[in-house]
């Protein structure tokens, strides 16, 4: 069969389990046990499943994964978590949509002390959305703001995806690390932008509620009380590996380390935490190593029938300048991000994109860049979006896949304009690296 053929049966079958309400992992783990039984030879094949589920899990660049999941637990349970919070709480006064925007700048702070995007959705959603619902706010701006925030973390160093992307690439792993910091800024100033406005001119979606007064000085405490130490935990989990002391493994396991020095320098360290901190990470590792056994499976069904290799080709092959060819390539990585992990979108890309980037002379980090932006609108974007079932499973019982997807669309396209700016004005992304001495 033509490669587009496998590509609609798949898709379609997909879709359909998703319709029956089958959770997100059982829908995968489905559709890959029909795909190996029946492209790779029956009993071989399954054989063959279970090994590639094992290595999906195995990988050294998922470490990090447990390991920041762990630091945003302990700061949760520990109710240190829920302080920085507050803090930004009493800086945001009167604004229109404050908790949307609580979100994004808690999001933006937990990005840089967590490596996973699934992650940081997971602890937001969390932490924010019962209070966003309990006080009035829609599910269009409870649900949006946090998946929006939460993808932060894909392009806010340190991001793990950024570190393995930058291995595959062979490109310098610090400067595509140093690349995300300003475009990662941007694109949360542009959400808080579409919150500030939509609030104000839709009234009803974030309803506003009385705030007292809070002195500047008891603000100032606040910050240096809980905030500033968070400095110490950047430092460890960025700044060593910016050094070149650490990998993102170990910096990741240095800053859980700190996290729970802080958490016994505030004398919150007791085993009720400790007992909460080791269940909710292993419940949320397991929810996303799920999610993930069962994308990378599904992407090497789709490798296999030469369907995602096939698309690829297709529009590479079209006559288009430079600059359309790259937008091109961004669209089949988004599309493909839709129903794949990043990862596995990497590896079958990049042997045919790269080729192309290095003879267009484009700058490698700024493709490097755009890719990462991209895999994490492609985690956002309906209907297969990671990102989209983790909301799922943590969001209220009343909450529909509808719900989600209108909640995230608006978030996307604010995405999609910082994306345009960066191409537009390269020098967001190349101007801090540009500054780095290798």
């Amino acid at each position: 069969m033509e490669w587009w053929v496998y590509l609609v049966i798949i898709f379609g079958a997909l879709m359909f389990l998703l319709a029956m309400r089958l959770p997100v992992a059982f829908c995968f783990t489905a559709i890959n046990l029909a795909g190996v039984y029946l492209l790779w030879g029956g009993e071989v094949g399954l054989y063959q499943l279970v090994l590639s589920i094992y290595g999906s899990v195995t990988r050294f660049s998922l470490l990090p994964v447990p390991l920041f999941v762990l630091m945003g637990e302990v700061l949760f349970y520990a109710g240190i978590a829920f302080k920085a919070i507050d803090v930004i709480d009493k800086w945001m006064g009167r604004l229109p949509g404050r908790l949307g925007l609580i979100t994004v700048a808690s999001g933006t702070l937990l990005s840089t002390l967590r490596g996973s995007s699934m992650g940081t959705t997971a602890i937001l959603g969390s932490i924010l959305t019962p209070e966003m619902e309990r006080r009035g706010y829609k599910k269009a701006m409870s649900l949006g703001c946090v998946m929006g925030s939460g993808g932060l973390a894909m392009i806010i160093p340190p991001s793990a995806l950024a570190v393995v992307l930058g291995s595959l690439a062979q490109m310098s792993i610090g400067r595509l690390l140093i690349a995300g910091v300003l475009p990662g800024l941007l694109m949360a100033s542009f959400y808080a932008t579409y919150i500030i406005g939509r609030c104000w001119l839709q009234k009803s979606i974030a309803p506003s509620y009385t705030t007292a007064y809070v002195p500047l000085s008891e603000k100032l405490v606040s910050t240096v009380r809980y905030v500033l130490p968070f400095g110490i935990i950047i430092f460890l989990v960025i700044g060593l590996i910016f050094m070149g002391i650490a990998t993102p493994t170990e910096s990741a396991a240095m800053g859980a380390f700190a996290c729970f020095i802080l958490v016994a320098c505030y004398r919150q360290l007791n085993w009720q935490v400790m007992k909460n901190t080791i269940a909710g990470t292993l419940r949320i590792t397991v929810m996303l190593l799920m999610i993930l056994t069962g994308a990378t499976a599904f992407s090497q069904i789709l490798a296999y029938t030469g369907a995602s290799k096939g698309l690829g080709e297709f529009v590479t092959g079209l006559n288009l300048s430079p600059i359309m060819l790259l937008v091109a390539m961004q669209i089949v990585i988004l599309f493909l991000g839709t129903f794949m992990e990043p990862v596995s979108i990497m590896m079958i890309v990049f042997p045919v994109f790269l080729p192309i980037v290095s003879a267009m002379g484009f700058e490698l980090i700024l493709f490097g860049l755009l890719v990462l932006i991209n895999l994490e609108i492609g985690m956002k974007t309906p209907p297969f979006g990671l990102l989209l079932f983790v909301m799922r499973g943590i969001a209220p019982p009343d909450t529909t896949m509808g719900d989600i997807y209108r909640a995230i669309f608006p978030f996307i396209l604010c995405d999609l304009v910082a994306m345009g700016v960066i191409i537009a004005f390269p020098r967001i992304a190349l101007w801090l690296p540009s500054f780095m001495a290798y």
